[in-house]
């Protein structure tokens, strides 16, 4: 499933996708693939995520029902 709440944090930051992969410490091809749902991330690398947007692990990581 995309993640297009992560995708929207992240632009609402104004930032790319290079930018946020810089912040947390992977490729920027992780970042993409996150948000196209075709990986799923580690809880470290969710929490490194949220630090950086600004955002809770629910916001950005929680699927609904």
């Amino acid at each position: 499933m995309k993640n297009l709440r992560l995708k929207s944090a992240r632009a609402a930051m104004d930032m790319s996708q290079q930018e946020l992969a810089d912040a947390v410490g992977v490729s920027r091809q992780t970042v993409s693939a996150i948000e196209k749902g075709d990986y799923n991330p580690t809880i470290n690398l969710c929490i490194a995520i949220c630090r950086v947007l600004g955002k809770t692990l629910d916001e950005l990581f929680w699927e609904e029902q």
